[in-house]
């Protein structure tokens, strides 16, 4: 069924729908003869309509090979749904700027406006911005609602011979309304516009939770690194660093390399490179190529025996503790003034590791006297005679960080460095080093360090944790990694969408994590299966008078509002078994509400010596109304085919959601963070595999750790938290 017309009155043509279908690649034959009050409309082959704009464009959205243009699941359909019915308002008279207002602050923290990817929502805002023409162009010239035009301007450069062709063809047509923005107006936006935009904005000093604008960019030529030391798996904290890179990369139509910063043996592994490379394949992290610093131990040794013979670095043999006590007060090493030919001597002592070499390290030339203490004389070169992980013993000495990042950042083409405004005081180190080297300058972008409240975040203090024996491994899910994180049950798109929206900001931010997973929830909740479970602690046996003698089975959706998560088969008995706690709640003669299945009233309850409840028995009434009950318990059948399992909880690994400085996190050390409960499940949970996202109806969200294998062994589900604040495990 193809679309055979496309009518619409010529005083309100339907811009959006015009853009969507161009970008769609969908081409139709139009009339613009309807009369003024009339819905624009698709005539399809077979005589069959649809009308009104919203509804057109959720047909091309469900029909094209765009992906996601109608979002990637119901969730963000939903959202898209509300820019729909959100966007008229642009063409509402006084309405228009208040709306550009409330768009220009949304889009301070994300580049589209649902999900990471061009979408209906984008096109229904764009184009109600375009046809207003001379309005939208004047806020335009007025530099009013920067991060409104950013997006806008990215927009019309990314898709520009579509949205070319729309703008010259349609607007202006509308009422006679003074034209907007032509095809010959429009060209030096397309590799202008970002740079004057971060101009413009720099030198009207604005400030915004999401700065989206790098320093000295030209649009196309952006390169950046994601360079984490392979010393542990990524976490949490890392992954705001990766995720910021791929969105500064895609917003100037950029690339990211991964470097590994490799020049510590003492902590590095292959182990940790393969799962750094493993999770930045789960954040989805777009990357060119991938580099060691290792790759450039060579040239930054040369570099190093450079600045020795031009007096700007020196071996020095003052004793750790007492060179860092001199570095505080700005004392000069007695080393300092040593002739380039002693230097070179003894860097040589360092290279053979001699007994002599191993008690000398090469320290820049710089200034001790500077307030800024990182610009003291830093560190450059240090004798390890450990065996690196990739290149074995081939070298005894190893560059320092603060020596190798500006050294490779520039020979390997960066533009910017993102680095955390944990780095600040060392950012005048950086650009002094790379300006003793005689090296291309690198610019810094500075964002904030995430910090999450019980959480630690230091890879030696995670370490701690796995070598004791305190968590199962780096995935373990108490963990901040993001292989823990995800094992627990969090999507990576509700990861992403948390980072991204706190954006760029260098404000210092210490996070709840029920936000994560509030956002979790909302992406779990429409389309992840029901079923049901039983705890097995004192479950009690509710036997129904009236039951059915022989056991019926009816097939019943997995989610009654989601047909994606498939169906399960019920079993219904005259015997059924229930939880305590539910048993608590009953009264005799009570009608209570069994799901699924209908009403049922309690004749008898029989309890033991302690007062816990052992049986039940009563009658069915299904005639009964649901409304009227207060009870509404969940049951299984007696029947062999159930399967046990194994529910796990996990609580915080501190009990203090801040560690003040200089405090020990041995102190605060949470000591219950894990509990499991045995229940009893339905029958469908055999087929679930690990991975998969569930709900256990009135017990929460679970991901499936060990899936069903023979009954004797149980399915293993770790309990996803919702984002409501829980109390300690007991």
């Amino acid at each position: 069924m193809d679309i055979k017309l496309f009518s619409f009155p010529a005083d309100n043509t339907p811009f959006s729908v015009i853009v969507a279908a161009k970008l769609a690649g969908i081409a139709f034959p139009s009339d613009s003869s309807l009369p003024s009050a009339s819905p624009p409309t698709f005539l399809f082959t077979d005589g069959s309509k649809l009308h009104g704009a919203s509804v057109l464009l959720r047909y091309i959205g469900r029909v094209t090979n765009i992906p996601n243009f109608y979002g990637q699941n119901a969730y963000e359909s939903s959202r898209i749904d509300e820019w729909l019915e959100y966007a008229p308002i642009l063409s509402s008279g006084s309405a228009f700027e208040n709306a550009c207002s409330y768009v220009d602050k949304y889009l301070e923290r994300c580049t589209f406006l649902v999900g990471h990817s061009l979408s209906l929502a984008d096109v229904a805002v764009w184009s109600g911005l375009a046809g207003t023409g001379q309005r939208w162009e004047s806020l335009r010239k007025s530099k009013k609602y920067l991060n409104l035009q950013r997006w806008f301007n990215s927009l019309l450069v990314e898709y520009s011979d579509e949205l070319d062709d729309v703008l010259t063809a349609f607007v202006g047509k509308r009422g006679g309304k003074s034209s907007g923005p032509k095809l010959k107006d429009q060209q030096g936006l397309k590799t202008n516009s970002v740079n004057q935009e971060a101009s413009d904005k720099g030198k009207a000093g604005s400030k915004s939770t999401f700065e989206v604008d790098l320093p000295n960019v030209e649009f196309g030529k952006v390169r950046l690194r994601f360079a984490p030391e392979p010393s542990g798996y990524l976490h949490i904290g890392h992954s705001k660093a990766a995720l910021l890179n791929q969105y500064f990369s895609q917003r100037y139509n950029g690339e990211v390399i991964i470097r590994f910063d490799d020049t510590n043996p003492a902590k590095e592994s292959n182990e940790f490179v393969e799962n750094l490379l493993k999770d930045i394949e789960t954040l989805g992290i777009k990357y060119e190529t991938v580099t060691y610093t290792s790759d450039y131990f060579p040239q930054l040794m040369e570099m190093a025996e450079n600045l020795i013979r031009q007096g700007k670095a020196y071996i020095d043999d003052t004793p750790r503790e007492q060179m860092q006590k001199e570095r505080m007060e700005g004392i000069e090493s007695k080393r300092r003034s040593n002739s380039p030919e002693e230097n070179l001597r003894l860097w040589k002592e360092m290279i053979l590791g001699t007994e002599q070499g191993l008690l000398c390290c090469l320290r820049g030339k710089l200034d001790m006297q500077d307030p800024n203490k990182s610009l003291r004389d830093p560190v450059y070169y240090r004798c390890n005679p450990i065996p690196h992980h990739r290149i074995g013993s081939k070298y005894k000495i190893y560059p320092t960080y603060d020596f190798a990042c500006p050294f490779v950042d520039s020979i390997e083409g960066i533009t910017h460095a993102l680095r955390s405004s944990e780095y600040h005081d060392r950012n005048a180190q950086y650009y002094r080093i790379q300006e003793d080297m005689g090296l291309r300058k690198v610019h810094i972008y500075e964002f904030s360090r995430l910090n999450m409240v019980y959480t630690l975040l230091s890879k030696r203090k995670l370490l701690w944790f796995v070598q004791n024996g305190k968590v199962d491994g780096w995935d373990d899910p108490r963990f901040p990694t993001v292989q823990g994180i995800v094992r627990r049950g969090l999507k990576v798109e509700a990861l992403i969408q948390f980072i991204l929206e706190q954006g760029a900001s260098k404000n210092l931010n210490l996070m709840e994590w029920d936000k994560l997973w509030t956002i979790n929830k909302k992406i779990i909740d429409p389309v992840c299966p029901r079923h049901t479970a039983v705890i097995e602690e004192r479950r009690v046996l509710f036997t129904l008078g009236n039951g059915p003698e022989i056991p019926y089975v009816r097939i019943i959706p997995k989610h009654k509002k989601y047909e994606g998560a498939g169906e399960k088969s019920t079993t219904f008995t005259k015997r059924i078994w229930i939880d305590q706690i539910d048993a608590q709640c009953i009264k005799v003669d009570e009608e209570i509400t069994l799901m699924d299945w209908g009403n049922a009233i309690v004749k008898g309850i029989q309890k033991d010596q302690d007062g816990f409840v052992t049986q039940l028995s009563g009658i069915l009434h299904l005639e009964g109304s649901v409304k009227t009950t207060k009870l509404k318990i969940t049951w299984l059948p007696d029947i062999k085919e159930l399967v046990t399992l194994s529910l796990m909880e996990y609580d915080y690994l501190i009990t203090k959601k801040k560690l003040e400085e200089g405090e020990d996190f041995l102190d605060v050390l949470n000591p219950c963070t894990k509990k499991e409960t045995i229940a009893v499940g339905d029958s469908n949970m055999r087929n679930i595999k690990r991975g998969d996202i569930l709900q256990l109806e009135r017990k929460g969200y679970f991901r499936c750790d060990v899936p069903y294998v023979r009954p004797s062994k149980p399915i293993v589900l770790f309990a996803i938290p919702d984002g409501r604040q829980q109390s300690s495990l007991k």
